[in-house]
């Protein structure tokens, strides 16, 4: 076969990645790598086969490399909860996650299908290689749904009772009890909590709560009707009209709904936190530049997207993995 100026083979189907890389002088993988721009080759190497690649005329048939590998070298990422307009997908849960998901994902070379629970039955979905689902539901609802396909899966979330598929998430319960032991370091006894324990995360937050109380304070249970600023709102100021001002803490199971408890308690002239202290969950952006600034347990979102991702793609290359929980840290601000 006669060969152009360069020293590629003259081929009428087009260079192959061998050819590329008998020029460049490397292997098959580090084209395929630095093709991928894989963090496992060099810049200067992936500069090199890229440059030789493009004067050649080189396309990398994605299709192709996919087909004979049996993989769609895709993950479907499936966010569970339902964007409502007091808690849009804009926020930064599960905006975060997302981030440190796809930055794992793309940087190994994979896309990212971005669906709903209710969207599952479409062909990129049906097409993936795993899925990562970003909430369990109400008594793990999601999860059961998403295991019917079969695929490889990964859980944002927390542990639950029996569950046989894997989890990261934060460690709730150590989230919640160290909101408990900050409320008993200011003397609050009549405490509320704040979330929907039928979700496996909050649930785990208002244990470790109790936990730490140790039985000396009072805790009442409040469900709002969603994670929401004016569901926080509507909880709280329901119990004023009711009860009137029964209580010395609030814990929230989120910020928006900290915040929304705020503005109820400040709207009948109850200080916070001279009257009432408030602790959210999350830690998000705008807890620290809440008036009064609200503190939270924060989580490592991000890092938890990039966890998520790694359990994933050990998953689809047939490695054992296990659940992880991150840590968390309560932030202390003035609420």
């Amino acid at each position: 076969m006669a060969a152009n100026k360069s020293g590629m083979p003259a081929n009428e189907a087009g260079p192959t990645m061998e050819d590329i890389a008998r020029v460049a002088g490397v292997s098959t993988i580090t084209v395929s790598r630095a093709l991928r721009a894989s963090p496992l080759v060099t810049d200067k190497t992936r500069e090199k086969v890229r440059r030789i690649a493009e004067e050649q005329g080189y396309r990398l048939n994605v299709s192709a490399r996919n087909l004979r590998m049996r993989r769609s070298y895709s993950i479907a990422v499936v966010v569970e909860m339902t964007p409502i307009k007091g808690r849009p997908m804009s926020d930064p849960y599960p905006l975060e996650l997302l981030g440190g998901i796809t930055q794992e994902l793309t940087t190994a070379g994979y896309s990212v299908v971005l669906t709903s629970k209710q969207l599952l039955d479409t062909a990129p979905v049906q097409g993936a290689d795993g899925m990562i689902l970003l909430g369990q539901g109400t008594h793990g609802e999601a999860v059961r749904v998403l295991q019917k396909s079969g695929l490889p899966l990964v859980v944002w979330g927390a542990p639950e009772d029996g569950g046989s598929y894997v989890v990261v998430g934060s460690d709730n319960r150590k989230g919640g009890m160290s909101v408990g032991r900050r409320f008993l370091g200011q003397g609050r006894r009549h405490l509320i909590f704040l979330g929907d324990v039928d979700h496996a995360e909050v649930k785990e937050r208002c244990a470790g709560f109790i936990e730490a109380l140790d039985g000396q304070a009072t805790v009442h249970i409040i469900r709002p009707r969603a994670f929401t600023f004016e569901a926080g709102f509507d909880s709280i100021a329901s119990l004023l009209v009711k009860k009137g001002r029964s209580f010395d803490g609030v814990f929230a199971a989120s910020d928006l709904l900290a915040m929304g408890a705020i503005r109820a308690l400040t709207e009948t002239r109850l200080r916070v936190p001279d009257d009432v202290s408030v602790i959210g969950y999350d830690d998000t952006p705008g807890a620290a530049s809440f008036v009064p600034p609200l503190t939270s347990v924060h989580q490592y979102l991000r890092d938890g997207g990039v966890l998520l991702a790694k359990k994933i793609l050990g998953m689809v290359n047939g490695e054992v993995v296990t659940s992880e929980m991150l840590p968390t840290e309560l932030v202390a601000r003035q609420t």
